[in-house]
């Protein structure tokens, strides 16, 4: 049980986290150096793995994954047509630099685990 709420507050931790630091980047995006960029596009995308593989259950996958999708498509399409305000824009890059990768593990998951019944 211990490890199960262990668990589930370092995927909780790992989702605030992610959405800060892209929040971040989005605003900040201007004024940082394309290393320090580089490396935070990195982070993102590790954070993106880590929610997917702790955070989110079999039973909110389904769901889950409706939403990230509908998400990407959204900031995918919202940032062309947000670039008269760059801030949008790059806010919106860098949700989809964090829940791709999040997306992706949880599609895994859930064909693994249709494929196990």
């Amino acid at each position: 049980m211990a490890k199960k709420i262990r668990k589930s507050r370092i995927g909780a931790w790992a989702f605030l986290i992610g959405i800060v630091i892209a929040m971040s980047l989005g605003v900040f995006s201007a004024q940082i150096t394309a290393t320090t960029q580089e490396i935070v596009i990195w982070l993102l995308i590790f954070l993106g793995f880590v929610i997917g593989l702790l955070n989110i259950n079999d039973k909110e996958s389904s769901g889950f994954l409706l939403v990230v999708v509908a998400l990407i498509i959204v900031s995918y399409f919202g940032r062309t047509v947000l670039m008269i305000i760059p801030v949008l824009a790059s806010v919106l890059e860098a949700l989809m630099v964090l829940f791709i990768p999040t997306a992706i593990i949880v599609a895994l998951k859930s064909v693994f685990e249709m494929a196990k019944d």
